[in-house]
Protein backbone atom coordinates (compact mmCIF):
# COMPACT_ATOMS: atom_id res chain seq x y z
CA UNK A 1 0.00 0.00 0.00
CA UNK A 2 1.01 3.41 -1.05
CA UNK A 3 2.01 6.22 1.85
CA UNK A 4 -0.46 8.13 0.67
CA UNK A 5 -2.81 5.57 1.28
CA UNK A 6 -1.72 4.44 4.38
CA UNK A 7 -1.04 8.24 6.09
CA UNK A 8 -4.87 8.92 4.63
CA UNK A 9 -5.99 5.26 6.63
CA UNK A 10 -4.50 7.08 9.45
CA UNK A 11 -6.07 10.08 9.23
CA UNK A 12 -9.31 8.74 8.84
CA UNK A 13 -9.07 6.84 12.19
CA UNK A 14 -7.99 9.71 14.16
CA UNK A 15 -11.33 11.51 12.50
CA UNK A 16 -13.69 8.70 13.30
CA UNK A 17 -12.66 8.96 16.63
CA UNK A 18 -13.62 12.57 16.96
CA UNK A 19 -10.23 14.17 17.33
CA UNK A 20 -9.85 17.17 15.19
CA UNK A 21 -5.78 17.92 16.01
CA UNK A 22 -3.20 16.24 15.01
CA UNK A 23 0.58 16.72 15.90
CA UNK A 24 3.34 14.81 13.97
CA UNK A 25 5.82 15.36 16.73
CA UNK A 26 7.01 18.26 15.36
CA UNK A 27 7.60 17.60 11.58
CA UNK A 28 7.43 20.14 9.29
CA UNK A 29 4.98 20.22 6.28
CA UNK A 30 8.21 19.63 3.72
CA UNK A 31 9.07 16.74 6.03
CA UNK A 32 5.41 15.32 5.86
CA UNK A 33 5.46 15.54 1.90
CA UNK A 34 8.66 13.65 2.11
CA UNK A 35 7.25 11.05 4.37
CA UNK A 36 3.97 10.43 2.18
CA UNK A 37 6.44 10.84 -1.21
CA UNK A 38 4.33 13.70 -2.53
CA UNK A 39 5.85 15.31 -5.76
CA UNK A 40 6.91 18.55 -5.52
CA UNK A 41 8.05 20.37 -8.60
CA UNK A 42 7.73 17.70 -10.46
CA UNK A 43 9.87 15.23 -8.59
CA UNK A 44 8.68 12.69 -5.79
CA UNK A 45 10.06 13.83 -3.14
CA UNK A 46 12.58 11.04 -1.29
CA UNK A 47 11.44 8.99 1.45
CA UNK A 48 14.56 9.57 4.25
CA UNK A 49 13.73 6.82 6.66
CA UNK A 50 12.32 3.20 6.36
CA UNK A 51 11.90 2.67 10.14
CA UNK A 52 8.31 2.44 11.77
CA UNK A 53 6.83 5.93 12.98
CA UNK A 54 5.34 4.53 16.26
CA UNK A 55 7.65 2.40 18.75
CA UNK A 56 5.12 2.15 21.06
CA UNK A 57 2.42 -0.43 21.16
CA UNK A 58 -0.58 1.72 21.09
CA UNK A 59 -1.73 4.40 23.49
CA UNK A 60 -3.29 2.50 25.83
CA UNK A 61 -0.84 0.47 27.93
CA UNK A 62 2.56 -0.53 27.61
CA UNK A 63 5.14 0.40 24.69
CA UNK A 64 6.68 -3.09 25.40
CA UNK A 65 5.26 -5.08 21.87
CA UNK A 66 5.14 -3.63 18.35
CA UNK A 67 2.38 -1.98 17.16
CA UNK A 68 -0.43 -4.56 15.78
CA UNK A 69 -1.99 -1.96 12.86
CA UNK A 70 -0.71 -2.30 9.59
CA UNK A 71 -0.57 1.77 8.76
CA UNK A 72 1.42 2.54 12.45
CA UNK A 73 3.99 -0.52 10.75
CA UNK A 74 4.55 0.76 7.40
CA UNK A 75 4.75 4.10 7.40
CA UNK A 76 8.08 5.60 7.52
CA UNK A 77 9.54 8.10 9.53
CA UNK A 78 11.84 11.43 8.75
CA UNK A 79 14.07 12.97 11.60
CA UNK A 80 12.07 15.60 14.12
CA UNK A 81 12.57 18.66 13.77
CA UNK A 82 15.40 20.10 16.77
CA UNK A 83 12.68 22.62 19.34
CA UNK A 84 14.30 26.23 19.71
CA UNK A 85 15.63 25.50 23.23
CA UNK A 86 13.69 28.92 25.50
CA UNK A 87 16.70 31.14 27.49
CA UNK A 88 13.57 30.48 30.44
CA UNK A 89 13.46 27.12 29.76
CA UNK A 90 16.05 25.06 29.87
CA UNK A 91 15.15 22.03 27.41
CA UNK A 92 17.22 18.60 27.68
CA UNK A 93 18.57 17.11 25.00
CA UNK A 94 16.26 15.26 22.04
CA UNK A 95 18.27 12.16 22.60
CA UNK A 96 17.52 11.85 26.55
CA UNK A 97 15.07 9.63 27.52
CA UNK A 98 11.39 10.76 27.83
CA UNK A 99 10.86 10.75 31.35
CA UNK A 100 13.64 12.69 31.97
CA UNK A 101 12.95 15.41 29.76
CA UNK A 102 9.50 15.78 31.00
CA UNK A 103 10.59 15.23 34.61
CA UNK A 104 12.92 18.32 33.66
CA UNK A 105 10.26 20.64 32.50
CA UNK A 106 7.32 20.14 34.70
CA UNK A 107 9.37 21.13 37.24
CA UNK A 108 9.43 24.90 35.73
CA UNK A 109 7.50 27.00 37.68
CA UNK A 110 3.92 28.04 35.81
CA UNK A 111 2.06 31.58 35.71
CA UNK A 112 -1.40 31.33 37.31
CA UNK A 113 -4.11 29.84 35.97
CA UNK A 114 -7.73 31.03 35.33
CA UNK A 115 -10.64 29.20 37.42
CA UNK A 116 -11.35 25.89 34.78
CA UNK A 117 -14.58 26.57 32.64
CA UNK A 118 -17.21 23.47 34.03
CA UNK A 119 -17.65 20.69 31.52
CA UNK A 120 -20.07 17.66 31.08
CA UNK A 121 -21.67 16.45 33.85
CA UNK A 122 -22.63 12.37 33.87
CA UNK A 123 -24.59 11.01 36.89
CA UNK A 124 -25.77 12.56 39.88
CA UNK A 125 -23.75 13.12 43.06
CA UNK A 126 -25.76 10.39 44.81
CA UNK A 127 -24.07 7.93 43.20
CA UNK A 128 -25.50 4.96 41.03
CA UNK A 129 -26.70 1.58 42.61
CA UNK A 130 -25.15 -1.50 40.79
CA UNK A 131 -27.36 -4.55 40.97
CA UNK A 132 -26.19 -8.15 42.02
CA UNK A 133 -22.77 -9.08 43.45
CA UNK A 134 -21.11 -6.17 42.00
CA UNK A 135 -23.13 -3.58 43.59
CA UNK A 136 -22.62 -5.90 47.10
CA UNK A 137 -18.55 -5.71 47.19
CA UNK A 138 -17.85 -3.60 50.28
CA UNK A 139 -13.92 -2.99 49.14
CA UNK A 140 -11.90 -3.46 46.38
CA UNK A 141 -10.54 -6.68 47.79
CA UNK A 142 -13.69 -8.22 46.92
CA UNK A 143 -14.38 -6.23 43.81
CA UNK A 144 -10.95 -7.05 42.26
CA UNK A 145 -11.46 -11.12 43.16
CA UNK A 146 -15.14 -10.78 41.01
CA UNK A 147 -12.72 -9.48 38.16
CA UNK A 148 -10.56 -12.15 38.09
CA UNK A 149 -13.43 -14.56 37.77
CA UNK A 150 -15.63 -12.08 35.49
CA UNK A 151 -17.02 -13.67 32.27
CA UNK A 152 -19.61 -10.91 30.99
CA UNK A 153 -17.60 -10.44 27.85
CA UNK A 154 -15.29 -12.90 25.71
CA UNK A 155 -11.82 -10.56 26.33
CA UNK A 156 -11.62 -13.24 29.25
CA UNK A 157 -10.88 -16.04 26.80
CA UNK A 158 -7.64 -14.09 25.21
CA UNK A 159 -6.46 -12.68 28.68
CA UNK A 160 -3.78 -13.69 30.56
CA UNK A 161 -4.61 -12.34 33.61
CA UNK A 162 -7.28 -9.52 34.60
CA UNK A 163 -5.75 -5.90 35.46
CA UNK A 164 -8.59 -4.86 38.57
CA UNK A 165 -5.94 -1.60 39.76
CA UNK A 166 -3.97 -1.06 42.41
CA UNK A 167 -3.41 2.02 44.99
CA UNK A 168 -4.40 3.26 48.04
CA UNK A 169 -8.09 2.55 48.48
CA UNK A 170 -9.17 5.66 49.83
CA UNK A 171 -7.19 7.98 47.32
CA UNK A 172 -8.14 11.68 46.93
CA UNK A 173 -6.81 11.07 43.04
CA UNK A 174 -7.58 8.50 40.46
CA UNK A 175 -6.20 7.59 37.33
CA UNK A 176 -8.40 6.11 34.66
CA UNK A 177 -6.96 4.59 31.61
CA UNK A 178 -8.44 2.68 28.69
CA UNK A 179 -7.66 -1.12 29.19
CA UNK A 180 -5.07 -3.18 29.54
CA UNK A 181 -1.57 -3.70 27.35
CA UNK A 182 0.73 -6.64 26.59
CA UNK A 183 2.78 -5.86 30.15
CA UNK A 184 -0.48 -5.17 31.81
CA UNK A 185 -2.17 -8.16 30.97
CA UNK A 186 1.04 -10.35 31.74
CA UNK A 187 1.32 -8.65 34.85
CA UNK A 188 -1.88 -8.07 36.05
CA UNK A 189 -0.88 -4.65 36.79
CA UNK A 190 -1.94 -1.77 35.21
CA UNK A 191 0.76 1.01 33.93
CA UNK A 192 2.96 -1.29 34.05
CA UNK A 193 5.26 -0.68 31.09
CA UNK A 194 7.25 2.10 29.95
CA UNK A 195 3.92 4.41 29.71
CA UNK A 196 3.52 3.55 33.38
CA UNK A 197 7.09 4.98 34.43
CA UNK A 198 6.10 7.94 32.43
CA UNK A 199 2.91 8.49 34.75
CA UNK A 200 4.69 7.58 37.90
CA UNK A 201 7.37 10.41 37.12
CA UNK A 202 4.32 12.96 35.95
CA UNK A 203 2.48 12.53 39.22
CA UNK A 204 5.79 12.68 41.52
CA UNK A 205 6.10 16.19 39.69
CA UNK A 206 2.86 17.19 41.57
CA UNK A 207 3.91 15.32 45.03
CA UNK A 208 2.13 12.36 44.48
CA UNK A 209 3.59 8.45 44.72
CA UNK A 210 2.23 6.08 43.07
CA UNK A 211 1.35 4.43 46.45
CA UNK A 212 -0.69 7.57 47.54
CA UNK A 213 -3.45 7.41 43.86
CA UNK A 214 -5.60 4.34 42.62
CA UNK A 215 -4.58 3.40 39.22
CA UNK A 216 -7.36 1.24 37.18
CA UNK A 217 -8.68 0.96 33.12
CA UNK A 218 -11.73 1.06 31.84
CA UNK A 219 -11.69 -2.52 30.51
CA UNK A 220 -10.52 -5.05 33.10
CA UNK A 221 -8.83 -7.28 30.62
CA UNK A 222 -6.57 -6.68 27.49
CA UNK A 223 -8.40 -6.39 24.14
CA UNK A 224 -6.70 -8.75 21.23
CA UNK A 225 -3.63 -7.25 19.76
CA UNK A 226 -4.17 -3.89 21.71
CA UNK A 227 -7.32 -3.32 19.59
CA UNK A 228 -9.83 -0.70 20.16
CA UNK A 229 -12.94 -1.96 22.96
CA UNK A 230 -15.60 -3.04 21.39
CA UNK A 231 -19.02 -1.18 22.92
CA UNK A 232 -20.42 -4.29 24.52
CA UNK A 233 -17.24 -4.87 26.45
CA UNK A 234 -17.61 -1.65 27.80
CA UNK A 235 -21.01 -1.94 28.80
CA UNK A 236 -19.89 -5.29 30.19
CA UNK A 237 -16.87 -3.45 32.38
CA UNK A 238 -18.76 -0.26 33.12
CA UNK A 239 -20.62 -1.61 36.90
CA UNK A 240 -16.82 -2.52 37.98
CA UNK A 241 -15.74 0.81 36.77
CA UNK A 242 -18.63 2.61 38.71
CA UNK A 243 -17.81 0.62 41.34
CA UNK A 244 -14.63 1.12 42.21
CA UNK A 245 -15.51 5.07 42.06
CA UNK A 246 -17.83 4.48 45.06
CA UNK A 247 -15.82 2.42 46.93
CA UNK A 248 -12.50 4.52 46.50
CA UNK A 249 -14.23 7.74 46.66
CA UNK A 250 -11.44 10.10 45.16
CA UNK A 251 -11.82 13.95 45.19
CA UNK A 252 -10.43 14.14 41.81
CA UNK A 253 -10.61 11.81 38.25
CA UNK A 254 -7.57 11.94 36.07
CA UNK A 255 -8.79 10.83 32.67
CA UNK A 256 -5.97 9.79 30.90
CA UNK A 257 -6.35 9.37 27.00
CA UNK A 258 -9.42 9.96 24.41
CA UNK A 259 -11.35 6.72 25.05
CA UNK A 260 -11.19 6.65 28.84
CA UNK A 261 -12.44 10.16 28.79
CA UNK A 262 -15.38 9.50 26.27
CA UNK A 263 -15.78 6.48 28.05
CA UNK A 264 -16.42 8.16 31.22
CA UNK A 265 -17.89 11.39 29.77
CA UNK A 266 -20.89 9.43 27.74
CA UNK A 267 -19.40 11.12 24.71
CA UNK A 268 -17.70 11.74 21.61
CA UNK A 269 -15.84 14.67 21.87
CA UNK A 270 -12.39 14.71 20.97
CA UNK A 271 -9.80 15.10 23.76
CA UNK A 272 -8.93 18.51 22.49
CA UNK A 273 -12.32 20.08 23.11
CA UNK A 274 -12.75 18.03 26.73
CA UNK A 275 -9.36 19.41 27.94
CA UNK A 276 -9.60 22.81 30.40
CA UNK A 277 -12.63 21.81 31.92
CA UNK A 278 -13.65 20.41 34.93
CA UNK A 279 -16.58 17.81 34.24
CA UNK A 280 -18.65 15.95 36.97
CA UNK A 281 -18.58 12.07 37.13
CA UNK A 282 -21.25 11.22 39.52
CA UNK A 283 -20.15 14.08 41.64
CA UNK A 284 -16.84 14.03 41.11
CA UNK A 285 -14.62 16.45 39.22
CA UNK A 286 -12.98 14.86 36.34
CA UNK A 287 -9.91 16.52 34.45
CA UNK A 288 -9.08 15.09 30.98
CA UNK A 289 -5.56 14.95 29.57
CA UNK A 290 -3.67 12.68 27.09
CA UNK A 291 -2.43 9.04 27.98
CA UNK A 292 1.23 8.85 28.63
CA UNK A 293 2.08 6.36 25.93
CA UNK A 294 0.60 9.33 23.19
CA UNK A 295 3.07 11.30 25.07
CA UNK A 296 5.84 9.19 23.87
CA UNK A 297 4.78 9.15 20.45
CA UNK A 298 3.81 13.64 20.24
CA UNK A 299 6.78 15.38 23.20
CA UNK A 300 4.59 18.59 21.67
CA UNK A 301 1.82 17.28 24.35
CA UNK A 302 4.23 17.44 27.26
CA UNK A 303 3.52 21.03 28.48
CA UNK A 304 -0.40 20.95 28.09
CA UNK A 305 -0.17 17.58 29.95
CA UNK A 306 1.43 19.11 32.69
CA UNK A 307 -0.87 21.85 32.99
CA UNK A 308 -3.76 19.29 32.94
CA UNK A 309 -2.26 17.50 36.18
CA UNK A 310 -1.94 20.68 38.09
CA UNK A 311 -5.48 21.55 37.89
CA UNK A 312 -6.06 18.45 39.00
CA UNK A 313 -4.04 18.67 41.25
CA UNK A 314 -5.32 22.18 42.52
CA UNK A 315 -8.69 20.50 42.76
CA UNK A 316 -7.34 18.10 45.29
CA UNK A 317 -5.56 20.66 47.63
CA UNK A 318 -8.86 21.90 47.34
CA UNK A 319 -11.02 19.29 48.72
CA UNK A 320 -8.67 18.33 50.98
CA UNK A 321 -8.66 21.61 52.39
Amino acid sequence: MKAEDLLRRYLEQRREMGETELVLDGLSVDEVMKLVGIKRGGRAAPVERARPLIAESDIRGSVGEPASSGWRDALPAVPAVPEAPSAATPRPPRSAPFAEQVAAEVATPSAPKAPAAPGLVVGSADGERIPGEIGAATDLVQLAELIRRCTRCDLYKTATNAVPGEGNPHAGFMCVGEAPGAQEDATGRPFYGQAGLLLTKILQAVNLSREEVFILNVLKHRPPGNRNPLPEEVSACRPYLVRQVALVAPKVILALGTFAAQSLLETKLSIGKLRGSVHRYHGIPVIVTYHPAALLRNPAWKRPTWEDVQLARRILDGASA
